[in-house]
């Protein structure tokens, strides 16, 4: 639970700094992206607070970003 915390409380951070980017890292996509499907797979009985984050989490750096690839 604690590492979950750090993770959540590092994503928000860089949320915050990146608000005004038109563009995130990808690292930070993939770390992000499918978090809560991971969990929920990967681990025997997440608590649903815990899911619930990062849901929240994926929904609040991916809003206002469009998925489309630049410089292809």
């Amino acid at each position: 639970m604690a590492e979950l915390k750090a993770f959540v409380q590092s994503a928000r951070r860089y949320i915050e700094i990146t608000a005004g980017d038109p563009l995130i890292h990808k690292s930070v996509v993939r770390a992000v992206n499918g978090l809560r499907e991971f969990l929920e797979v990967e681990r025997k009985r997440i608590p649903g607070g815990v899911l619930f984050e990062a849901d929240r989490l994926e929904c609040q750096l991916f809003a206002g970003y469009r998925s489309e690839l630049r410089g292809r």
